[in-house]
């Protein structure tokens, strides 16, 4: 049995082909995301893996839409989103396939 600390991990991801890890794959990037009420990340999308994101505590808003605690929010291939923290949240993020450098800043459309 191995131990780590989510604290030691790259912005929490904890599986998916980082340095360091649990599980080094390209087959999927799980995450376990804490931010802090104001945070925000720019709009940006993926051209590979889809994105699923659960929010595990705490109130967000992405696309201009609020989600909450136990909402599920499964972003595909080619669509953008922004991500605005509305109050602390912990969020679990699931990227599949892993894909490296698949993250693209702005709208596909533009």
């Amino acid at each position: 049995m191995n131990v780590e600390k989510l604290d030691k991990m790259t912005k929490g991801w904890f599986v998916g082909n980082f340095q360091p890890t649990v599980l080094k794959t390209n087959d999927v990037e799980v995450a376990i995301k804490k931010y802090l009420k104001g945070e925000k990340e720019e709009r940006h999308f993926h051209k590979v893996a889809t994105e699923i994101t659960v929010i595990v505590s705490g109130h967000v808003r992405m696309n201009g839409k609020e989600y909450k605690e136990d909402d599920i929010i499964v972003i595909n291939p080619y669509e953008s989103t922004d991500f605005e923290v509305l109050q602390d949240t912990t969020t679990v993020v699931v990227k599949h396939p892993g894909a490296n450098d698949d993250k693209y800043l702005g709208d596909p459309n533009d």
